[in-house]
């Protein structure tokens, strides 16, 4: 059984015993249908455990979703950088995960729109986290995008924070975006369209 992200536990908690309130009070079909809200999310905040591939070296995605882009940027945190992007629908598992070991360096709320995640514009116009950190192959980041469905953006870490690949950061609830900036040098080993996992499928490699 999967467990629970953090974020899942304060609605299931609520929605559970108010299933089995609203059962002895309000009648069957008003305890059916709070508990078929709290098994809902208690699904959408599923976080499973993930096994990181073998080789220190590679990068991981960080989250579960598709590969939409891969494109060359700048930013000052990280300088010239190749980004990968994964879209995550309302499907996926939505905890996002650490791609590389690291120290957390750079962290930067940006309030935005809220277009669809998938837009080209998305990365850029979009309510964001920015996440940087320093890694033995360079600087790194994640940026967390909310898309039109998306209504929080957590990130539990903070500044000075040492995380291992595959550690669990935060996540995006509902359908989003999690962009990837790779160090220069660094490689990515996907090509678009392909389907991805947190911590799990390799994103890239060192040259």
């Amino acid at each position: 059984m999967p467990m629970l992200a953090p974020e899942g536990k304060r609605p299931v908690l609520f929605f559970a015993p108010a299933a089995v309130l609203a059962a002895l009070t309000l009648g069957a079909l008003a305890g059916c249908l709070l508990g078929a809200a709290a098994v809902f999310l208690a699904w959408f905040f599923r976080d499973p455990e993930r096994t990181t591939p073998e080789g220190a070296e590679a990068w991981v995605s960080p989250a579960d979703g598709r590969v939409t882009e891969i494109r060359p940027s700048e930013h000052p945190f990280t300088g010239e950088s190749t980004v990968v992007g994964v879209f995550m629908s309302p499907l996926d598992v939505h905890v996002n995960r650490m791609p590389f070991d690291g120290t957390v360096a750079f962290m930067e709320y940006v309030p935005g729109k809220k277009l669809m995640a998938f837009n080209p514009k998305a990365s850029l116009e979009n309510e964001r986290f920015y996440m940087g950190f320093e890694t033995r192959h360079g600087r790194g980041m994640t940026v967390q995008v909310a898309g039109i469905l998306a209504r929080r953006i957590t990130c539990s870490r903070k500044k000075g924070d040492v995380l291992t690949r595959g550690e669990r950061f935060g996540m995006i609830k509902l359908g989003s975006k999690v962009d990837l900036y790779l160090p220069e040098g660094v490689s990515p080993v996907v090509t678009v369209g392909a389907k991805v996992k947190a911590g799990k499928t390799a994103i890239g490699v060192r040259k």
